[in-house]
């Protein structure tokens, strides 16, 4: 008995060892997926349009769980100004997203999203409370240049895309930030008012650049978006749930090698050499971060753990 129930241990451990990963990959898969059908949707359709359709067909994918889970989640949700917060720099974020890919490739795009946990590490003393070392103020640093010379620096860098990317950036990394601070909010109650918050927008701007839909086919696909985006969330949320975050989480910046592979099979975008250079500084001084944060928890087994 006692080896069967140890060798069903063992067997377990070895399901979550591969489960975690593999879960964490396909989730990735699905965001990149969202974005690359993001990035042609919106060059086909209108921005908020795209934006209003996506979070429709999201809240019906996500309403089952709402309604599993009842009503208390939402209205008595913590920290309402912080909600508040949260929704309003997400809905930011989503806005310069799509904005951002329809004039700039896909990668490059992902890079500077990428580089948000960068910005967190940078806020986190200030806005935190959070004490960094100068090992990961040196890997900012690294993180900055990346993002620089991702930019290319020159009047380009100043040109609207550009600009909106890296207000976007901005507003996914004060997301993240504010997430800290709603750790005891359920992951579904923070998508829910992310998804809201982000359709109340699209709602609001998808009569002004509203395209016609000729058929029940186009907004099915339109649809398809929101189906896409939530079901990539859920996948990352079960990875985080199966495996530490230490072994899944580095697994995120998949997500760049996706942009560049749709990039370049579905709008013929060859990445460019700054772009590759750029991106691996950022890739690497944010790996850096994340295991030195994890190497830090370890030596502080009472302190929360910080899940955006």
């Amino acid at each position: 008995m006692m080896a069967d129930t140890t060798e069903t241990a063992v067997n377990g451990s070895r399901y979550q060892a591969m489960a975690g990963p593999a879960v964490m990959l396909l989730g990735m898969l699905m965001f990149a997926l969202n974005d690359a059908m993001g990035k042609w949707f919106v060059a086909n359709y209108g921005l908020g349009q795209v934006i209003l359709i996506r979070s429709m067909a999201a809240l019906l994918i996500l309403a089952p769980f709402l309604w599993h889970a009842g009503k208390k989640p939402i209205v008595k949700a913590e920290k309402p100004l912080m909600q508040a917060a949260r929704v309003l720099f997400s809905t930011l974020e989503v806005f310069c997203f799509y904005y951002a890919v329809m004039y700039l490739p896909l990668a490059d795009v992902m890079t500077y999203w990428l580089a948000a946990p960068i910005y967190v590490a940078a806020a986190s003393p200030f806005l935190l409370g959070e004490k960094v070392g100068w090992r990961r103020w040196t890997a900012i640093f690294i993180g900055f240049v990346g993002v620089i010379i991702t930019l290319e620096p020159s009047s380009a860098m100043f040109t609207m895309p550009a600009v909106i990317s890296i207000l976007g950036t901005f507003a996914f990394a004060f997301m993240l930030i504010s997430g800290r601070s709603l750790r005891a909010t359920p992951d579904k109650t923070l998508v829910f008012f992310q998804v809201a918050g982000a359709g109340l927008a699209g709602l609001v701007f998808a009569p002004f650049d509203w395209t016609p839909l000729t058929s029940m086919s186009e907004a099915a696909l339109l649809g398809l978006l929101g189906v896409v985006a939530m079901g990539a969330h859920m996948l990352v949320n079960r990875a985080l749930k199966i495996s530490d975050a230490a072994t899944v989480a580095p697994l995120q910046y998949t997500l760049l090698l996706w942009a560049i592979l749709f990039g370049w099979m579905f709008f013929g975008d060859v990445p460019r050499l700054t772009m590759l250079l750029g991106a691996a500084l950022i890739v690497g001084s944010g790996m850096f971060i994340f295991f030195r944060e994890q190497q830090l928890k370890k030596r502080q087994p009472d302190r929360p753990l910080d899940v955006p």
